[in-house]
């Protein structure tokens, strides 16, 4: 397992844990931290899985609404917490990282769903996310992402 792939699953579970838990943001560390600890203790990812995973949680929203908007016969909390989170990793990678390619995100998220998900979940966020990218190339036809702006806290 490719360590980026390994920093991906820690984050998949801590977000499911967070989405399990009622989504708060408070013990949100302390979840990355316990599973560093448990799955991977001697893993260094250079701070990889909390800035995907911090991504997500600014993001959520407008991930949520996309979600919504490519997956419309599925509401938002009829989706298993496993795909809702592969897909939140998969569109924060695919529309908010500069440094992850479009088809890296999606190909790891299939790998994310087929593993952890249900016996169709691979071909759902394969639907969902592929959708999304055709959207992606339409607003920007050389296919390089924008980063968004930087806000100071």
């Amino acid at each position: 397992m490719s360590n980026r792939h390994l920093a991906r699953t820690i984050a998949l579970q801590t977000l499911y844990q967070w989405d399990f838990n009622g989504q708060s943001k408070d013990n949100l560390s302390a979840i990355t931290k316990r599973n560093l600890k448990d799955f991977a203790p001697q893993f260094d990812d250079n701070g990889f899985i909390d800035k995907l995973v911090s991504g997500v949680i600014k993001n959520q929203k407008e991930i949520d609404g996309l979600i919504t908007k490519y997956a419309p016969e599925w509401p938002l909390e009829q989706i298993t917490m496993v795909d809702r989170n592969v897909l939140r990793i998969g569109i924060q990678e695919m529309k908010f990282d500069p440094e992850i390619p479009e088809k890296v995100a999606i190909n790891e998220a299939i790998e994310l769903a087929k593993t952890f998900g249900g016996e169709s979940s691979g071909k759902f966020v394969n639907g969902v996310l592929g959708t999304i990218y055709k959207e992606i190339l339409k607003e920007n036809p050389e296919g390089k992402k924008i980063s968004p702006p930087k806000i100071d806290s």
